[in-house]
């Protein structure tokens, strides 16, 4: 957060109308309800028995859409307009604080170093053997058959409970703990915690659990985005919990909520992280892992601006010593994912793709980000598991 930026927040904020014009929806005044029926010709709205996207068209936003630039109010209409423009933003009305403290005291945050991986070969190998592209396929293929998994649609928050019914299904037994953090949309994210032997600081392993159309009233599978990275994390997840990991230090699995609407699920979590004091010791967020395009090599793509570089190089060096496939260094601009909203609070985070941006999946944000195309690769996917696992175990087991 810069200097300029940080003085401009209270005038921002007080600029705000305390009686916006208001749309009338068939939800009542202030609210515009957007639902479809059964026979509307989606067969997931069919199944799902009718969807609705409640969203207040007029309701004004704050919102950032580059580092240097003072944040300006604009309304949820024109953050969809820029959405489908293909700009990137974050929304921080209600986060406007997120990263003062290490902008104040830059001095006591903490930054960690980075091990050569390998010294937990041995284990980190023999959990991944167990990965299983049939357990993948069958999750995603459910996950991805909701109408939309927009966060302020029903079928958001379905799709959340289902997401977290599968996480405690496949822990059940085990001393594993879930939060859902709970957020004013419904569609809340969640977090699931492998308790370390001690309590150091936490590693996180994160995905965004929501999708969207360029218009989030249309259908939008999100196979890929970020169906995909969701579905890598969870089946590490599994590995993890059947192994019996016992961690040194505490893991955390991240499923954010509502990225596609500015980060705004990541941004509360790592603004609670930060007023709360927790040390986090490195997070990794996976975005997209499932595509490989016709005519290029198979490569991770890690992302290389607004990242942390020492926690980005050790990822491409775990890359190298567990993965099937290479890194590829690539860019992703201004709040590419939910990463940055770590990297925003003062934290060490680093960020996954599928390939080099200009490779990635285009059929992002349309109804057709499923897994019904040739590109579409879920052993791709498995890779990203394995990442996740050696990120996870190898840092857990880290030294301050």
């Amino acid at each position: 957060m810069h200097f300029a930026t940080l003085l401009t927040l209270p005038l921002l904020a007080a600029a705000v109308p305390t009686s916006p014009f208001m749309v009338q929806g068939n939800g009542g005044a202030g609210q515009a309800v957007f639902a479809g029926r059964p026979g509307s010709g989606s067969a997931a709205s069919a199944a799902l028995g009718g969807f609705e996207v409640d969203i207040d068209l007029q309701e004004l936003r704050l919102v950032q859409f580059a580092e240097n630039d003072p944040p300006v109010w604009i309304t949820e209409l024109e953050k969809i307009e820029a959405k489908a423009a293909g700009r990137r933003f974050m929304d921080i009305t209600e986060t406007r604080t997120l990263g003062v403290s290490s902008f104040l005291a830059p001095a006591s945050a903490t930054k960690y170093k980075y091990p050569k991986p390998g010294k937990q070969a041995d284990q980190i190998k023999a959990i991944t053997k167990t990965l299983s592209v049939e357990k993948m396929k069958t999750f995603l293929t459910k996950f991805s058959g909701f109408r939309t998994r927009y966060y302020r649609s029903d079928t958001g928050r379905e799709s959340q409970r289902f997401l977290l019914a599968t996480l405690q299904e496949i822990a059940v037994g085990t001393n594993v703990e879930f939060t859902e953090f709970t957020h004013s949309w419904g569609q809340n994210s969640i977090i699931a915690r492998f308790p370390g032997v001690a309590d150091g600081p936490v590693t996180i392993v994160g995905a965004h659990q929501d999708s969207t159309n360029m218009w989030p009233f249309l259908p939008a599978p999100g196979a890929d985005d970020d169906g995909s990275g969701t579905t890598s994390s969870l089946e590490a997840f599994r590995a993890l919990v059947h192994a019996n990991f016992t961690p040194p230090n505490p893991v955390e699995f991240h499923y954010f909520s509502a990225e596609e609407g500015g980060l705004l699920g990541s941004q509360a979590v790592a603004k609670a992280y930060e007023e709360k004091g927790v040390k986090v010791r490195a997070m990794l967020q996976m975005d997209m892992t499932a595509w490989v395009k016709k005519d290029t090599v198979e490569s991770v793509g890690v992302i290389q601006d607004y990242v942390d570089p020492a926690l980005t190089d050790f990822v491409e060096a775990c890359v190298t010593e567990y993965l099937a496939i290479p890194p590829v260094k690539t860019q992703c601009g201004y709040s590419c994912s939910d990463h940055a909203s770590f990297t925003k609070a003062g934290y060490q985070s680093a960020f996954a793709i599928e390939s080099t941006f200009e490779d990635s999946n285009k059929n992002i944000h349309s109804s057709q980000d499923t897994i019904d195309h040739p590109e579409f690769s879920f052993t791709h996917m498995r890779e990203f598991s394995k990442l996740a696992i050696a990120f996870a175990v190898e840092l857990s087991a880290a030294k301050d």
